[in-house]
């Protein structure tokens, strides 16, 4: 199983996490996910392959875009599982992970 993909166009990435996104795995995702925040000046995440979505999950969504925007960028989010779409919809949170 793949853990993240990468795909590059000039300074700007986009990362598709596969499988879990839950406590099991933060610790493994975390420091993935904050460098390709701080090293793309257009940093994308692609969740649709995510199988799991736990509060773990959320915690690492959130950590990520706190830094970019501490970084002045936004992060991206280009794709959503059903599981990750279920996990925002109990959150009362958009499609694109934002406060509905």
């Amino acid at each position: 199983m793949t853990i993240i993909g990468e795909t590059s166009q000039g300074a700007a990435a986009c990362l598709a996490v596969e499988g879990e996104m839950t406590i099991y795995r933060a610790a493994e995702l975390h420091p993935v996910l904050l460098d390709a925040v701080r090293t793309t000046d257009a940093p994308a995440l692609d969740l649709s392959q995510v199988t799991e979505f736990d509060c773990a999950g959320m915690q690492l969504l959130l950590v990520a875009r706190r830094e970019a925007q501490r970084l002045g960028k936004a992060l991206v989010l280009r794709g959503a599982s059903p599981a990750v779409c279920d996990a925002f919809a109990m959150l009362g949170m958009s499609a694109e992970g934002e406060p509905a």
